[in-house]
């Protein structure tokens, strides 16, 4: 049943980064505040991100992104466009693909079936409008984030999920069939690839999304070393196995041109 509207509409909050039009911040919480009624399960949290790189040469120097609590389960989306006012419209849409995803995902639960695959909602091309990262010169990058975290232990299915539903390029996780870490990431318009530190492509058992498994084992290196590759490769990031740890790591490019690191706690 749904609830009433009073429940189910949080305070949206809204930062801003950059030159903004006027009555940008009230026009993303109407858009976003227009979705909180599109799931059952009441939307606890909103935050939407609004940033205009100041930077001529890009095409697309407007970024909007949100995260939404929905009753415990975030959902994510991050675009790019010409406008900040663009962006907003785009935000709004790419939501609410993913809210109509998570309403079914709480409708198989109470309904005790399996939820649709990724494959079975996704709208068009994904990183259609996924932001460009900032050209800063090699020399200049630096990491500037590092998240460590306890990796999640899931099916490939389920990374699929989360990478979809958190609107990710890629996702690092350890896959529960084999134990090894791995990272998913979108190949071609619908399909899945999977990639692991030592891979084991018959270990892999049945999944519902179309995926293929890399059979080739990631690169051992330090963060130097992964710099290196991503600068020379020209790919949106790098999976290498830590030379110290063994450990699947991720080295990203960033929006802002800097690099990203996402490495296991343990």
């Amino acid at each position: 049943m749904k609830r009433s509207a009073s429940q189910r509409a949080p305070e949206i909050q809204v930062e801003t980064q950059g030159q903004m039009p006027p009555g940008v911040i009230g026009y993303a919480q109407e858009k976003v505040r227009a979705l909180t009624g599109r799931t059952g399960e009441p939307v606890l949290f909103a935050r939407v991100k609004l940033t205009h790189m100041a930077n001529p040469a890009m095409e697309r120097p407007a970024i909007a992104q949100a995260n939404l609590d929905v009753n415990g389960r975030l959902a994510r989306a991050h675009v790019a466009a010409t406008t900040v006012t663009e962006a907003v419209d785009l935000l709004q849409d790419r939501l609410a693909a993913r809210l109509e995803r998570l309403e079914e995902h709480w409708e198989a639960r109470r309904a005790r079936r399996p939820a649709p695959g990724p494959h079975e909602w996704r709208h068009g091309s994904e990183p259609a409008h996924r932001p460009d990262y900032f050209p800063r010169p090699a020399e200049e990058r630096q990491v500037v984030r590092h998240k460590s975290f306890s990796l999640a232990r899931e099916s490939p299915d389920e990374a699929a999920f989360e990478l979809e539903m958190m609107d990710y390029g890629f996702h690092l996780f350890t896959d529960i069939g084999t134990g090894e870490d791995s990272v998913l990431y979108r190949s071609g318009p619908t399909g899945y690839r999977l990639a692991q530190v030592h891979p084991h492509p018959h270990l892999v058992g049945p999944v519902a999304v179309p995926l293929t498994v890399s059979d080739l084992p990631a690169p051992r290196m330090n963060v130097a070393g992964a710099k290196q590759r991503l600068d020379i490769v020209g790919l949106p990031f790098v999976f290498f196995a830590d030379d110290t740890t063994g450990r699947g790591n991720v080295l990203y490019h960033r929006y802002d041109g800097h690099y990203g690191l996402i490495s296991p706690s343990e």
